[in-house]
C-alpha cells in the first residue's frame, strides 16, 4: 500500500457495518439506496473520499472532470452532489450553476481547498447548501454530508 494511505492513526473511518448478533444497522447510517455524485480531478483525494463515504453506507459515484459530472448528472438521480472547486473543464462555482439550470433540489456540497470567504460566497450564491474546506475531520465530513441530505429531504417532504 502507499505511503500516502497509511494513515491509521489519522483516518477515522467509522465503520457502519451491521451488527452481526443483531443484525441492526447504527441509528446515524444512511438508509440504503442514499447515492452522492463526487467530483475531484484529485484521483487520491476521490479515491479516498469515496471509500470513506462508502465506509459509511453511501452509494458513491466518483466524477473526475466537469464533463464527467455534468454527463452522470443529467441522467442520474442524486440524493447530494459533493464538489471540488478547482477541476478539469470547468471550475466547481460553473457546474453549481449548470446543475441548478436543471435541478433546484438536489444539494450540493462544496468540499474543496479554495479556502477563501469570497469562494465560499460564490458557491452559496451559485446555489450551494454548504462548504466544506479541505481538509476537514473524517468525522466532520460523513456529518456534514448527512446533515445536507436529511434537510433536503425533510424540505421536500421525503423521510430522512
Amino acid at each position: 500500500m502507499p505511503d500516502r494511505f497509511r494513515r491509521s492513526q489519522v483516518l477515522k473511518v467509522p465503520f457502519q457495518t451491521p451488527n452481526r448478533a443483531t443484525g441492526s444497522v447504527p441509528r446515524n447510517a444512511p438508509k440504503n439506496g442514499t447515492t452522492i455524485l463526487y467530483v475531484e480531478d484529485d484521483e487520491d483525494t476521490r479515491e479516498l473520499v469515496t471509500y470513506l463515504l462508502a465506509r459509511s453506507n453511501y452509494k458513491v459515484v466518483p466524477a473526475k472532470s466537469y464533463d464527467d459530472a455534468l454527463l452522470l448528472a443529467q441522467a442520474n438521480q442524486f440524493d447530494l452532489y459533493l464538489i471540488d472547486n478547482w477541476m478539469s473543464g470547468g471550475s466547481g462555482i460553473d457546474l453549481c450553476k449548470k446543475l441548478r439550470e436543471f435541478n433546484s433540489w438536489t444539494p450540493i456540497l462544496f468540499y474543496s481547498g479554495a479556502a477563501y470567504e469570497r469562494d465560499k460566497q460564490q458557491a452559496l450564491d451559485a446555489g450551494a447548501q454548504g462548504y466544506l474546506v479541505k481538509p476537514v475531520d473524517n468525522d466532520e465530513l460523513i456529518e456534514e454530508v448527512s446533515r445536507i441530505i436529511s434537510a433536503a429531504k425533510r424540505t421536500h417532504g421525503m423521510t430522512a
